[in-house]
């Protein structure tokens, strides 16, 4: 064909066997993701047979289009590409079951007839992306790479908008996803003429980007970024080459399934030399490609997805259902809403699907839509409420459905790596959100916490720890739900390595080299240990104490110890050696224990509230670490009380830390209780600033302990309560934020306790115990025959038989 050759011409034509009667390309416009378009593709493939069908599609992915036919392949997928020297760098082209691009592949496969891509290649897409990177310095948004073509959606700034709304406005709706759904998606199957509805859309669209200036512009949300409108006339010049290199090629006629926005420009007269002068000197990059699974959620716009759809299970249901949509519909709402352990019968399914075809007859719908079925559940099964509605938005309109791929597509050594450790430990990626518990005792359970410790430091997220539900360092709870931006991740993370492994070790030690404080290494030596990373935590802990020798502030030193306390028990737990960890550990802890009463003093208030938060995580850290002292640093526990007793005695350190001092103190029984009332009590007098004295209380009884420790220490209770009743009236509203933040953190049975100790008085309080007392609630000495009612209730919470007296002696089968 020589450079004079045109496009083609005229408007659109009828069918005509495997192609227009003229010998033009059909021309397929569609929505992407779209049912109706999906049904409407296969029916005009099934009508004309065209000898190859073009996709709107990058074109490094056509060797890829055989795995379409695996058994083991289940949409949603995507097609990824990423760069070969910057896997960061990538871009996803979806595909649904209900996409009518993947209808097309699969209609192809089946025929024997073969299919091409025919978008701009990828190696041109992701290099423009870094250029405009260089340009702007703002990397180029590259989650998703495929652009709604089909679904025209925010335009740039010379199209007037949503082509979608100017049809819809046209034909007199308000709603275009309502128009769309009526016009395209409740079409019949099959009935008529299968090309009809592309004339149709190919005549308005052409309308459409008639009436635009430029006439150019994508009307779509360009997946490049900025300057789509130049971006786009590229892309269309080299699918126009494309489609004319298949017309030379294949005699049969040639079916193109494209962006039905796209139709008019492939329609358009354009010479070859034209086309090509637009391609000339694009920007290039080596790319690698693949299948990776996608997920409903992620088709969703909800997801960030430029083409997306608002409901993707919705969408995916019409195209399965092979009759009675609305019925079958309801019955999964139903289905769902019987697991959330709501009651939904059979006759609330029939009333429902009644009251949606009502509502689609009084709105002038062909069928019940979304909206139709919606408002029927919302009346019929959830008693007009959203709040069950919303888990059917989620788990159904939306969906969690997760794609899979064969083994054999292509992949970097890291993924295949991290496939086998998933089959080896039954840890199958999925999309909804669930927790796991791991038992670090079981051998499969222990690998699990390994694989997700070495991912997390890798960077790819698949896992979350959460909270465990139960205690000791033999548990660990997982939030785990796996993403398809993970597949992009675990592609960037293959440059550590082809193991993960090696990956995660060599990035361990390189993290270490950067990181850029103390508290950075210490936290890397734990995740170390965690992901069980012997070869790099040699390297880490010889940093980790050039680091430690070098840094002299106490507060980065308590920061740091108490995440090396933790490695060690991490160490114990999954029998990693750790007397080196051990020996760092004892020596930040010695150089905490020399340096805290000097950087105690002088503080303000915040800087006195984030040291109290250090003595805390040093108390804990050295009562942990005073199980096994390492050699050579004597009794760390007694060291670290003379510190505290010398913090508790010093009048230049805040309250805050004196009280927290002195409370350690006589939690650990380094102090007796009179004592700790002795020094309340010279705080708390006359003499003591309000301020300073509110401050020594906050430190002595905050936290959620203290509540109880004033509840059964009614002297100290006292020594509080006379101390607050005489606060000069000017200086209470000073303290009165800080007790009231110190006491809002107690539970409220303590918060009850301590008001009802109050009300009754110091003289209440101080014969609550003694016999005949007269207070409510308490005698001189026990009530039997109170007692003895219990009895019944309490043996048959034993399981045991009725005793034939029960007015046995209180306690006597207990």
């Amino acid at each position: 064909m020589t450079g004079t050759d045109r496009a083609g011409s005229g408007g659109p034509g009828g069918p005509g066997g495997a192609g227009e009667p003229d010998g033009r390309p059909l021309l397929l416009g569609v929505r992407h993701h779209g049912p109706g378009s999906a049904r409407a593709v296969r029916a005009a493939l099934e009508s004309t047979r065209p000898g190859v069908v073009l996709i709107e599609g990058p074109p490094e992915a056509d060797a890829l289009i055989p795995l379409a036919a695996d058994e083991e392949m289940r949409p949603p997928v995507a097609l990824l590409a990423h760069a070969v020297d910057e896997p960061g760098r990538s871009a996803f082209w979806p595909l649904a079951e209900f996409s009518p691009e993947w209808v097309a592949v699969r209609w192809a496969l089946e025929h024997d007839v073969p299919a091409r891509f025919i978008d701009l290649p990828a190696t041109h897409t992701l290099a423009w992306r870094a250029a405009d990177d260089d340009a702007d310095g703002h990397p180029a948004d590259d989650a998703v790479g495929r652009d709604p073509a089909g679904r025209p959606g925010t335009a740039p700034a010379d199209v007037r908008g949503d082509p979608l709304d100017a049809l819809a406005a046209a034909a007199g709706h308000d709603d275009p996803e309502r128009w769309w759904e009526d016009v395209i998606e409740h079409r019949g199957r099959g009935a008529g003429d299968a090309l009809a509805p592309f004339r149709a859309l190919e005549e308005a669209m052409t309308a459409l980007r008639e009436t635009e200036e430029g006439g150019e512009a994508d009307g779509e949300e360009d997946r490049e970024g900025g300057g789509g409108d130049v971006r786009d006339l590229v892309r269309e010049a080299h699918m126009r080459l494309q489609v004319r290199a298949a017309r030379r090629e294949f005699a049969e006629g040639v079916a193109v399934v494209c962006g039905a926005w796209h139709v008019p420009a492939l329609r358009r007269r354009a010479t070859v030399a034209a086309d090509r002068a637009l391609l000339k000197g694009l920007p290039r990059t080596k790319v690698d490609m693949t299948w990776v699974p996608w997920t409903h959620r992620r088709l969703s716009r909800a997801g960030g997805y430029g083409a997306g759809i608002e409901s993707p299970g919705w969408y995916g249901h019409l195209f399965a259902a092979v009759d009675r949509p609305v019925e079958r519909w309801l019955t999964k709402v139903a289905g769902l809403l019987r697991e959330a352990d709501r009651i939904v019968s059979p006759a609330h399914v029939i009333e429902a699907t009644r009251l949606a075809e009502t509502l689609a007859v009084i709105r002038g719908r062909p069928l019940p839509g979304l909206t139709e079925t919606t408002d029927a559940a919302r009346a019929v099964m959830c008693d007009g409420s959203d709040v069950p509605l919303a888990l059917v938005q989620d788990r159904l309109v939306v969906g969690d459905v997760l794609g899979e791929v064969p083994e054999g597509v292509p992949a970097v050594p890291l993924q295949r790596d991290l496939a086998r450790a998933q089959r080896r430990l039954r840890l199958r990626p999925e999309a909804p959100e669930r927790e796991l518990e791991l038992d670090l005792r079981k051998e499969t359970d222990a690998g699990r916490s390994t694989l997700l410790h070495r991912l997390r430091l890798l960077g790819v997220g698949w896992g979350e720890p959460v909270a465990s539900h139960s205690t000791g360092t033999f548990r660990e709870t997982w939030r785990l739900r796996w993403e398809p931006e993970l597949s992009v991740r675990v592609a960037e993370a293959g440059v550590w390595g082809t193991t993960v492994l090696s990956a995660a070790t060599a990035k361990a030690e390189a993290d270490a080299v950067t990181a850029r404080g103390l508290v950075e290494v210490t936290a890397l030596a734990e995740r170390c240990l965690l992901a069980e990373l012997p070869d790099a935590l040699a390297p880490v802990m010889r940093i980790l104490a050039d680091r430690a020798a070098l840094d002299t502030d106490v507060g980065h030193l308590a920061q740091a110890l108490p995440a090396l306390v933790r490695s060690l028990r991490y160490g114990d737990v999954r029998g990693t050696d750790t007397g080196a960890l051990a020996e760092v550990a004892a020596g930040l802890a010695e150089r905490v224990f020399v340096g805290l009463p000097a950087a105690c003093a002088a503080l303000d208030a915040d800087a006195a509230e984030e040291m109290r938060r250090h003595v805390d995580a040093v108390h804990t850290a050295v009562g942990l670490l005073g199980d096994a002292p390492a050699p050579g640093h004597g009794d760390l526990r007694s060291r670290w009380r003379s510190v505290l007793e010398t913090l508790a005695a010093r009048d230049t350190v805040p309250g805050v830390v004196r009280g927290r001092a002195v409370r350690l103190l006589l939690d650990d029984g380094g102090l007796a209780a009179d004592e700790a009332a002795r020094l309340m009590g010279l705080v708390l007098s006359p003499g003591t600033p309000p301020a300073d004295a509110a401050a020594w209380i906050e430190g002595f009884v905050g936290g959620g302990s203290g509540g109880m420790l004033l509840l059964h220490d009614e002297g100290l209770l006292a020594l509080v309560d006379a101390w607050l009743t005489g606060v000069p009236a000017d200086a209470f509203t000073d303290v009165l934020p800080l007790l009231r933040r110190t006491f809002s953190a107690y539970e409220p049975g303590v918060r009850r306790g301590l008001g009802e100790l109050v009300r009754r008085g110091p003289e209440a309080r101080g014969s609550v115990t003694a016999a005949g007392s007269g207070v409510r609630g308490f005698a001189a000495g026990l009530d039997t025959a109170r007692a003895d009612a219990v009895l019944p209730v309490v043996r048959m919470l034993l399981g045991r038989h009725p005793a034939p007296d029960d007015n046995d002696l209180v306690g006597a089968d207990t």
